[in-house]
């Protein structure tokens, strides 16, 4: 009887647990997820009633236990950053390029150029807010913009953006005159800006390679540097000669390599089709340390060559700019016969160095940026742009009026 009684009980009671909702016996901790990232979930305090995150799902966490991590702490070992605001001022040949590659790296905000029929093309392109006037571009909350005007309105664009304090990338070259570009580096020193300059050949992983080897003597002793970049004329330049467009990319990979000063400057050229400027020219350098160095540019030749040698000590280096091959080259002399020059025994040893391909441009602009976000000098500073543009407008002046200049 008593038996019976009990397993009644039990089963009264057994009825009335599973009659009535599950309640925990304990306080409940809530947690409200926001949007960042999980392993920050902890950190947040309970509201004491469920909440729910942006996805409608509710939250628990028990008191007394660590909060549980949607995603394990490695896959958020750094916060997730925005993107870098840019803009791009003037979007003719190297601007369009500059938006393009802005749209792949950074958050292209805007686009400014007098010209609609290109403003519009490029901002419907990528997206981006469209300006004829780029004082109202350099109104945006911008980290950085990139000047590619004609050199003339260089100056004038360059000290409205860094007026406005905003880090700045200017296409080579940096200015029309001396003057006008010691102006823009010396604004932005007081400003506190970042000023890059666009030389582009500088992020050319195969001139990265070469600096490298250099700088580690395996080429021995550099002696001399030659350069060639010919082409035929292109119709897009119409404010500089061909010194100005295409001499100051060698004149710059000259001083990058060699490392020291240039002391003097002879050059010869001339005007065969441009209506106002020299389309041809030779320039000769000599650099503080003794290097010699050689640049030929033309706008006269019917293909496209941008090519380099270096003559060094131990090796002899060429590199081609387009393919962004390096070969490097040695001789083995062997016993020589006096009465048989016909039949030298010289050996040959080329070795080519394999050079992972990128486009100079998007280092270049990823060097910019990582300047502007960490507050270090860029590649190519403005007081380097600077000293290449001194050079290049002495090799003008030079061929002009024949004579030797001093640097």
């Amino acid at each position: 009887m008593l038996r019976l009684v009990v397993e009644l009980e039990l089963a009264i009671f057994a009825a009335e647990v599973i009659g009535r909702a599950l309640v925990p016996d304990h306080p409940v901790r809530v947690v409200r997820v926001d949007g960042l990232p999980a392993h920050r979930i902890d950190r947040h305090r309970s509201t004491g009633h469920p909440t729910e995150d942006a996805n409608g799902y509710e939250g628990f966490d028990i008191v007394g236990a660590p909060a549980t991590r949607l995603y394990p702490e490695a896959s958020f070992a750094e916060p997730v950053t925005a993107p870098m605001r840019v803009g791009v001022i003037g979007v003719g040949s190297m601007g369009q390029n500059h938006a393009r590659v802005y749209s792949e790296i950074a958050d292209l905000v805007g686009i400014a150029d007098p010209d609609v029929k290109a403003g519009g093309a490029a901002s419907n392109r990528f997206n981006a807010s469209y300006y004829t006037d780029a004082a109202h571009l350099l109104k945006e909350e911008l980290d950085a913009v990139s000047v590619c005007v004609p050199t003339e309105h260089h100056a004038k664009v360059a000290l409205a953006a860094i007026k406005a304090g905003v880090s700045l990338l200017v296409e080579k070259p940096l200015a029309a005159t001396v003057a006008d570009a010691t102006r823009i580096v010396d604004a932005a020193k007081n400003a506190d800006v970042t000023l890059a300059v666009g030389h582009i050949e500088r992020h050319n992983p195969a001139i990265a390679v070469v600096k490298r080897h250099l700088q580690e003597g395996q080429y021995g002793d550099l002696v001399t540097a030659t350069a060639r970049r010919v082409s035929s004329f292109p119709g897009r330049v119409r404010d500089i000669g061909v010194v100005m467009d295409l001499g100051v990319h060698e004149i710059d990979i000259l001083r990058y390599l060699v490392g020291a000063p240039v002391e003097s400057v002879f050059a010869l050229g001339g005007r065969k089709i441009h209506a106002a400027f020299e389309d041809h020219a030779n320039i000769l350098l000599r650099f503080q340390n003794g290097v010699h160095g050689f640049v030929e540019v033309n706008w006269l030749t019917p293909m496209k060559v941008r090519r380099l040698a270096l003559t060094c000590l131990k090796n002899f280096v060429e590199v081609d700019y387009t393919e962004q091959s390096v070969t490097v080259s040695s001789s083995t002399l062997g016993p020589l016969d006096p009465f048989n020059l016909y039949q030298i025994p010289l050996e040959h040893h080329t070795q080519k160095i394999h050079v992972r391909k990128e486009e100079p441009l998007k280092r270049e602009l990823e060097d910019f940026l990582d300047a502007v976000k960490h507050k270090r000098p860029p590649l190519v500073s403005g007081e380097d742009a600077l000293e290449t543009l001194k050079v290049a407008i002495a090799a003008t002046d030079s061929h002009r009026t024949g004579k030797l200049v001093q640097l």
